[in-house]
């Protein structure tokens, strides 16, 4: 039986569930049978879209408010299931132009809902996503979840922080929560047109229009990248086993790649220029280097392996927006 059949008629909240990431699990729980609401803020910079949950929009309720505000919790978290808490601030850029928010929406924001789950649902399995930034550089590669955290920005800061407070109220108070790590995610229904939100899908938007692709700093940097349905499938695994509860861990994909390779393998598919430039005026000293994750103790837990290598993924993900050009702001490929 696969992982996602466990979820039929249960009830599921996923906070961020218009997004990128969110809308991909809510398809794939909503298409088993199971009871599906979406929370989101529609933050415009944040990438929540309508148009990621089309196919199922008649079979998922969807509540517009922000986390930010504790009393639309409330009603919410009552009778779930399960919690997925996708919901926040992903730009390291603009967690340090703007640190306020960033802490509210990443920070007030799961504190927020931590306890409303104490209050009104504490039998409830979370989820949360947080990211590899929290280290900060690494200091030896791959990275382990035995590294020692130095977030170097504002959003590494408070995506830790939030970590700390699903597990706080797993170990206090009996709330069961596990933390996902995540490294560059990518595929279909990404907000592909800012670089706010990742590095990949910004790559992937300009080769689709033809444009130049900027290397800053030479792209020699090494990443691992996850294929969304490979997250999908490891966020499903991670809230229903018992053996992950109140523990952290990371997801990765080996072998990793440089920006150079990842644009290498997007020009089989698109023709575009690439220009090597230097890192923007204050970018640098918020870059982490290279980095690719140790998914081993995962992979242990729950026998999750990443299944859709970079080649296979970028192909699914170029012929995904080359289907949907108009709805995520893309036109034709000039060639």
């Amino acid at each position: 039986m696969s992982v996602v059949d466990s979820f039929r008629e249960r009830r599921v909240l996923i906070t961020g569930g218009l997004g990128f990431i969110g809308s991909n699990l809510a398809i794939r729980l909503a298409e088993s049978g199971a009871h599906v609401t979406l929370l989101d803020s529609l933050i415009p910079q944040f990438g929540g879209n309508f148009a990621n949950v089309e196919p199922i929009k008649k079979d998922v309720t969807i509540n517009i408010s922000d986390m930010r505000d504790a009393d639309s919790l409330e009603i919410l978290v009552r009778n779930q299931d399960f919690i997925f808490n996708l919901a926040g601030q992903v730009s390291h850029g603009d967690s340090m132009r703007d640190p306020k928010l960033d802490l509210g929406v990443n920070c007030i924001s799961t504190m927020n809902l931590v306890e409303a789950c104490r209050k009104f649902n504490p039998s409830v399995r979370m989820l949360y996503a947080s990211t590899r930034q929290v280290y900060g550089k690494p200091r030896t590669l791959p990275v382990t979840e035995d590294h020692v955290p130095a977030p170097i920005d504002v959003n590494g800061i408070n995506k830790l922080a939030a970590e700390y407070y699903h597990l706080l109220y797993d170990g206090a108070y009996g709330v069961r929560s596990t933390v996902l790590r995540m490294t560059n995610t990518y595929g279909p229904r990404q907000r592909i047109s800012s670089s706010r939100l990742g590095v990949a899908g910004f790559f992937i938007f300009r080769a689709l229009r033809g444009e130049t692709i900027q290397l800053f700093g030479g792209g020699r940097q090494v990443r691992d990248f996850n294929y969304i349905d490979d997250v999908v499938e490891a966020m499903l695994l991670a809230i229903s086993r018992d053996a992950c509860m109140g523990r952290f861990f990371n997801l990765g994909f080996s072998p990793a790649h440089s920006l150079c390779e990842f644009v290498e393998l997007l020009s089989q598919h698109c023709k575009f220029q690439v220009e090597v430039v230097p890192f923007p005026a204050g970018a640098g000293s918020i870059d982490i280097g290279d980095y690719y994750g140790d998914s081993s103790r995962f992979e242990k837990a729950v026998g999750w392996k990443p299944r859709v290598d970079l080649p296979e993924g970028l192909a699914r993900t170029i012929a995904f927006y080359r289907q949907h050009l108009e709805t995520y702001g893309l036109c034709p490929n000039p060639s």
